[in-house]
């Protein structure tokens, strides 16, 4: 993928978040990859949504190096270096401080899967990752909490493809899938599930799950060989 349509893809994706209702103030980021000339381009920091154009973002290579751009780009940038190398299936990292996902966050609480809403974008519960130690804050926060994910995942043999999604403990969620619009999608199905979980609670603190069998259809008819769901392309 040429860059200039990259840009142009990443640009949508980081506007996505403010239409969908996922960041306020500057509080979040979406990056997307070209794998073959190994450059992400990403928001840059601090940068209002209102005021983001396709020559703001930054584009970066997988050692953090500045490649292309006048801005400095997004503080979670190491963060989202690592998973492009931890994670080699992804095209795409987001990172938002949506309300409901990160009250989740805060709580260092996994999202158990409730109902069929969830299964058909995650499979299985969501997971928390574990909070950094002083040490990993002072030596490189945005770094380790990259690492700190991938481990996370390694540890308990999730797939990154089938769980495109985390909890940072004490801090926000963050998504990833094949591009920066699928990122961003997985995103706001989060944001969703998260909401829709507190609300299920609210009126039975007992519920128990969506039942595993139902866990299986729901995603196995969206993802895979075997998939159904939509149209073929």
């Amino acid at each position: 993928m040429r860059l200039p349509e990259l840009r142009r893809l990443v640009l949508e994706a980081n506007l996505r978040l403010r239409t969908e209702g996922l960041v306020r103030l500057t509080w979040g980021n979406v990056s997307g990859i070209d794998r073959d000339a190994g450059l992400f381009v990403i928001k840059p920091s601090g940068v209002a949504y209102e005021d983001l154009a396709a020559e703001h973002l930054v584009v970066v290579d997988l050692d953090g190096e500045v490649v292309e751009g006048e801005l400095n780009p997004s503080s979670d940038t190491p963060t989202h270096r690592i998973l492009y190398r931890e994670f080699p299936g992804i095209g795409g990292v987001c990172h938002t401080h949506s309300v409901h996902a990160t009250i989740f966050s805060q709580a260092g609480r996994e999202l158990p899967c409730q109902g069929t809403t969830h299964a058909d974008h995650f499979h299985g519960a969501v997971p928390v990752v574990r909070e950094l130690t002083a040490a990993e804050v002072a030596d490189d926060y945005e770094t380790n909490t990259g690492l700190a994910i991938a481990e996370r995942f390694r540890e308990a043999g999730l797939d990154p493809m089938a769980m495109p999604a985390c909890f940072q403990r004490f801090h926000a969620p963050f998504t990833w899938g094949r591009n920066a619009e699928g990122a961003v999608t997985n995103a706001v199905a989060l944001e969703v599930c998260c909401e829709m979980a507190l609300g299920t609670w609210r009126l039975d603190p007992a519920q128990p799950g969506l039942p595993p069998h139902l866990l299986e259809k729901h995603y196995r008819r969206k993802h895979g060989p075997d998939a159904y769901y939509g149209q073929k392309s």
